[in-house]
Order: structure tokens, then sequence, then C-alpha cells
């Protein structure tokens, strides 16, 4: 049903555009001088529309039109890598705001001192997979370390995954109850009221392929476990779809194992400002506008890339 639906509201959308063009087409050829301001804007608007409508016709991967799991973690560079992942948690969220997409917060894990180890937050909105999949990788910050009493450059990583909602329901993959081991611990939080007194948080640890997964909304621990193991579920797969996909690039001579410092981006905030990707070569010198979450042109780069 729900694909039915999301499909349905595709074919009425582009009906939809198709009878705009109509009407417009059927006032141009009555040659009304009159009607020449009104068309020509009109016609701006459409070209404005065809343009997005081309841009999301790109998205036609297997999990594209659903809401995604993005969970970033801090890497190499201790406190600096720490407030490395809080800016990219601003950035998406920041981005998320912007396109008019819900996010929740299921696990946060602070820094020892400043910024955070790890977040997974919930990006709920059409297409939010499709876009954020351009984000998966590990992201490399260059910059004057604030904290650093000699105010030295220091380079920071941070890996960000990106996982289709859908794929936690994903029915081919089953989990045996007995390969799970379950902890429970109260939830962190920033003081007072954030605290939880009672052990809500939930870590599973997957024994075959030592995947952990935590989640500590502020929720019942029943309801915490269930998202745990949803979760769980979708990572399992996104594992099991890797796996294909490197007996495949084995196969054709192609495979190459991804280590943890080949970033996909870079962000350099001095001596000079400039983010690069590294996939597509697309940059721009307007280091601190990204960081604010314009992301879009490096998106779409990514994904005209790939088709």
């Amino acid at each position: 049903m729900k694909q039915y639906n999301n499909v349905r509201s595709e074919v009425e959308s582009w009906r939809g555009f198709s009878r705009r063009l109509q009407d417009t087409l059927e006032l141009a050829q009555l040659d009304d001088e009159s009607l020449r301001s009104e068309l020509e804007a009109e016609i701006t608007s459409i070209e404005e529309e065809l343009e997005k409508r081309s841009f999301t016709a790109m998205l036609s991967g297997k999990y594209d039109h659903d809401s995604a799991i993005l969970a970033i973690h801090a890497g190499a560079g201790g406190t600096d890598s720490q407030d490395w992942a809080a800016m990219l948690e601003r950035m998406y969220l920041r981005w998320a705001e912007g396109r008019g997409y819900e996010t929740e917060i299921f696990d946060y894990t602070e820094g020892e001192e400043a910024g955070i180890k790890s977040v997974t937050i919930a990006v709920n909105g059409e297409y939010a997979y499709g876009y954020l999949r351009s984000e998966k990788g590990v992201h490399r910050l260059v910059r004057l370390s604030p904290f650093d009493a000699a105010h030295r450059r220091h380079t920071s990583f941070a890996l960000v995954e990106v996982l289709p909602q859908v794929a936690m329901d994903e029915a081919e993959i089953e989990i045996d109850p007995s390969e799970i081991k379950m902890d429970v611990y109260r939830s962190s939080g920033a003081g007072g009221q954030n605290v939880q007194k009672n052990a809500t948080a939930v870590r599973l640890t997957h024994i075959p392929t030592g995947i952990v997964v935590t989640c500590q909304n502020e929720r019942s621990q029943t309801q915490n476990r269930e998202f745990a193991v949803k979760i769980l579920r979708a990572r399992l797969l996104q594992l099991k779809q890797a796996e294909k996909e490197e007996e495949r690039a084995i196969l054709r001579g192609e495979y190459t194992k991804a280590e943890w410092g080949s970033q996909i981006r870079s962000y350099v905030l001095h001596p000079y400002q400039m983010v690069k990707d590294h996939r597509t070569d697309h940059e721009t010198g307007n280091a601190q506008a990204v960081l604010d979450g314009d992301l879009d042109e490096f998106m779409e780069a990514y994904l005209r890339s790939k088709n």
C-alpha cells in the first residue's frame, strides 16, 4: 500500500504538471498581447519546476523515495573530531530544516570535552534518503584548532552513515534472537530533567557480525529496543548489499577496499576556505554556507555523476 500510494502520488503530480503545460500552451495560442507578461512569468515558473522534476527523476533507486536514518561518528582527531561531528550534526539539521523535513534524535553521546562522539537522527520526508545517500562516507575538516593552546592547524575526521528507513522493516533480513546480546543503561543527557532516572537506554550487539546499535531516546525501554532492532535490520541489509557489490567489483577486477582515510569530501577553513567533493570534483569557496546546510549543489553533482 505504501508503494501504491507513492506511485499514485507521483503519477497525479505529473498529470497536474501536464495539465498546467497544456493550459499555458492554449493561452499562448490565443496570441493575445495583453497576456504576454502573465505568460512569460508562467513559462519561467514552468522551467524552474521542470528543472526540479528532472533532478528528482534522478532519485530512482530502490529506497530513494524513503525517509532516512543519519548517523555521525567522530573519528581520528580527539576533541577536534568530536567538535567536527557536532558541526556536521548542525549542518545536516539545518539542511533538513531548509527542505521541510522533520528530524528526531534517537541516540546521542556527548564528547568528553566538547562536541559529540556519535548521534543517530531520523530524517522524515519524501526523498530524504535519495538526497542523503550522497553524504555517506568520511568527511575531513582542516582548520586552526580552537582546542590547541598554540592554535595550530589540525585535521579531523568524522564518518557519516545513511540508511533508508524502509530497510528497517525489510522482510528478507531475519534476525535470530539468540544472536543478539542486549544491555540496558540510563540515558545520558545535559543534566536536570533531561537525565533518565530509569534504565531505558538499549544497546544491542549482533554477535555474528559484531554490529552494535544503541537507542536512548526519552521513551520506554521496550520502544527503544524495538527501534534498535529496526536499525540493526537496516544495517544488516546494508552489509548484505555491500558484500554483493564487492563480489561484483572483484569479478570485474575493480575492487578497492574502502579505508577509513579515504574521505569523500574535504572542508578546508585554513589557510583558505574551500569545500571539495573528491568523487565529483565539485567545489565551492563559500565553506560557511555549506556548514550552514547549503548542500544541494554537492548532492546534485553526486547524483548526476551516478546517472
